[in-house]
């Protein structure tokens, strides 16, 4: 295998916090390595719109910090197609761009995966709040991900308090509940309804009646939005207890926002350094993870065919916790 010596970023998909200290992490140590770097802008779409520029060191000064993408990302219905994944390694070929680190959740790591049996060398970097990729403990934008819901959740405890109020906090996560379920934990929150774990409406309700009666002037409740919308809970819950009347934030997109947490700041140098020296070492088509604090490299096509295990023990835990 030919050594790479032009490698190009781009980040995909929902953005989120500490994608552009991964970017900083690639091209810096893609810099250091003596090898060209190059962004692509808006991920897929400006990777087919030739919307490719070179990077220095100050292309990523003073991002660290930031939260969001400099790269942006944007979906690109035209990469589903076969024809446009030969558009883009044409494209990335035209250029001798010869390696490519793709930052992103599952459907980024999709189209790494395509480019790769193209002929391009490509890593996969997990940047998604949700932390539903396989293969890593944790993904990029997680920590902080649930350290916004904390946030809130401590702010909506006080007023609920006043008001001897139960309080409904749906967050995101269609379909993995590791935001509800740490969150919640962190948080002290009562029920936490997740789509990992089935659960019986008069329970919760049962739960939080029994709280009140033993004397708690609140309810917290988190809701996954793959359980269904905070709305739909709160109503049935008034069914069944009207006395506590739920209030429901659904905090969406402001989850994604905001300043990235040391961990994530530092996670995500340690996975763009070692996508860029796995590059240089002759390795491609992997997902870069991190497991047991130890930097892992996993085959995409297992990454995006292996349904991440939910963590029931964490789960348990909050469970026996919240009584």
């Amino acid at each position: 295998m030919t050594a790479v010596k032009k490698i190009a970023v781009l980040t995909s998909g929902g953005d989120s916090q500490g994608m552009n200290a991964a970017v900083r992490a690639v091209v810096r140590s893609g810099l250091f390595h003596g090898l060209e770097v190059y962004g692509v802008q808006r991920g897929y779409q400006g990777l087919l719109n030739n919307d490719i520029f070179p990077m220095d060191l100050r292309s990523v000064g003073d991002i660290i910090q930031r939260g969001g993408t400099v790269l942006q990302s944007a979906r690109c219905k035209e990469f589903y197609t076969a024809e446009g994944q030969q558009k883009g390694a044409d494209i990335l070929r035209a250029r001798g761009i010869d390696g490519l680190v793709v930052i992103g959740g599952d459907g980024s790591y999709n189209g790494a995966n395509k480019l790769s049996k193209l002929g391009i060398n490509t890593m996969g970097l997990p940047g998604t709040i949700d932390n539903d990729v396989s293969f890593t403990d944790y993904t990029i934008g997680f920590d902080t991900a649930v350290s916004v819901v904390v946030d809130a959740v401590n702010k909506l405890r006080d007023t609920m308090s006043s008001h001897e109020r139960s309080s409904i906090v749906e967050v995101m996560g269609r379909h993995c509940g590791d935001i509800a379920l740490h969150a919640g934990l962190a948080s002290g929150a009562e029920t936490i309804l997740v789509p990992e774990v089935p659960f019986d409406m008069d329970e919760v309700a049962d739960r939080m009646k029994a709280n009140f009666a033993h004397g708690k002037r609140h309810s917290i409740i988190i809701v996954a939005e793959g359980v269904g919308k905070g709305e739909d809970v709160a109503k049935e819950l008034m069914e069944r207890c009207p006395t506590y009347e739920p209030r429901v934030t659904v905090l969406g997109h402001i989850q994604r926002g905001g300043t990235p947490t040391p961990f994530d700041r530092n996670l995500a140098s340690r996975l763009g350094d070692f996508a860029v020296r796995s590059l240089i070492a002759g390795e491609t088509d992997k997902g870069c993870g991190i497991i047991k604090g130890e930097l892992t490299l996993t085959d995409i096509d297992k990454v995006v065919n292996t349904k991440k295990d939910f963590d029931m023990v964490t789960y348990e835990l909050a469970q026996r916790l919240s009584q």
